[in-house]
This record gives C-alpha cells, sequence and structure tokens, in this order.
C-alpha cells in the first residue's frame, strides 16, 4: 500500500497553509511508516489547526501521543497556531 506523503492542494486557502504544509511535511514520511498520514482539515479564527488523520493513523492507539508531536512541531514553526485537534 502507498501512502502520500505531501498533500495536494489545500481544500482551503488561509495564509498559514503554506507554513503549515510545511512543518507537516517534516513528519509525514514518519507517518507513512506506519501507514499513515494527516491533512489539514481547517484553521479556525482563532488558530486551532484541525487536522484528519489518514490510513493507519486513525486507528492507531498512539494517536493522541501522535497528536501531541505535531502540535509542538507545528507550533514551533508557526506559532499563529494556538491549538491542535485531530480526529
Amino acid at each position: 500500500m502507498s501512502v502520500e506523503t505531501s498533500t495536494s492542494a489545500p481544500v482551503f486557502d488561509h495564509p498559514l497553509m503554506p507554513r503549515v504544509e510545511a512543518a507537516l511535511d517534516t513528519l509525514r514520511p514518519y507517518l507513512a511508516t506506519d501507514g499513515g498520514n494527516v491533512r489539514v482539515a481547517n484553521i479556525t479564527p482563532e488558530g486551532v489547526l484541525q487536522l484528519e488523520w489518514q490510513g493507519a493513523c486513525g486507528a492507531c492507539p498512539m494517536s493522541t501521543m501522535t497528536r501531541a508531536g505535531l502540535e509542538d512541531t507545528v507550533k514551533k514553526a508557526v506559532p499563529e497556531i494556538t491549538a491542535v485537534e485531530a480526529r
């Protein structure tokens, strides 16, 4: 099974998207090793990054820890992001 390691065009336009995607792209190879990926679903006006798990990440028991790692990386790269939610 092949897992995409970068995203296609975003489903919405947001000025933070290029920086958010760049931060996520540094993590996608690690997600892909376990058959997973993540997609940006939304960035709220309050700066909450909403992600959707893809592939194996959706059912992974470690998804809470993975989300915390994603949040740390994204918030360091894009300080305007106030929180990260994943479903």
